[in-house]
Order: structure tokens, then sequence, then C-alpha cells
């Protein structure tokens, strides 16, 4: 799977897709923000490029900031892969990020593990 980065902001955002034991884990840096959001829908959704992926991990070891935008893309990949008994979980997320979460209360919804091995194994 490829690297997928915002082309007009080369450097802040990058999110690498990859399959671990049939799990899509997500491996975003940078910043989420309205200027991304379809880049990390994409990512999200990639799968094995025939069949959306039904098991996600978002590792957001590497994000440094994230607005509502970044929530709606969540939510709904959440929503998506709930609908097909799948899941997304949370990995890694930065306190700052974190805290976004919280606020929200997404963290009630979408799984935030400290570690993309807790995340895979819980």
């Amino acid at each position: 799977m490829s690297n997928i980065q915002k082309e007009d902001r080369p450097g802040r955002f990058s999110a690498k897709p990859e399959v671990v034991d049939g799990v899509l884990v997500v491996t975003v840096h940078g910043e989420i923000d309205h200027n991304v959001k379809d880049a990390l829908s994409l990512a999200l959704a990639l799968g094995d490029g025939m069949t959306p992926p039904l098991r996600i991990v978002a590792d957001l070891s590497g994000v440094t900031f994230m607005d509502s935008s970044g929530i709606n893309v969540f939510i709904a990949a959440h929503l998506r892969v709930s609908q097909a008994q799948g899941w997304l979980r949370i990995a890694g997320a930065q306190e700052s990020v974190l805290r976004v979460l919280q606020m929200v209360g997404v963290d009630t919804v979408i799984p935030c593990h400290s570690t993309v091995e807790q995340a895979l194994n819980a």
C-alpha cells in the first residue's frame, strides 16, 4: 500500500496504510484538518483495494493537531465498519489530540488505546 500525502501541504500530513494480521493499520502524521479530510477518509477506506476494511486501527501517534474535520472522518469510518460488524480503534493519540477526542466524547464511541499493539490485541 502506498503513502497518502496531501500534495499542497507536503510534510504536514501523511497517512500510510498497511495490513497487519488482517487489520488495516493507518499510520497518520501531521495535522488533521479540513484540507486533508478527504485524504484521511481515503486511507481509512483502502483495505485491499477490492473490499473496504472491516477492522481498522488509526495510529495517531504522529498527529500534532486535529479539528472537527478529523472527528467527522473517524465517526463516519466508525459507522461504516460498525454497520458491517467491524470495528475502528484509535491508537497512540498525543495528549492534545486525545483531549479533543475526549471533549466531544469520541473516546466513548471509538476505543482509544495507548499503542497500536494494545489496539490490535484488544
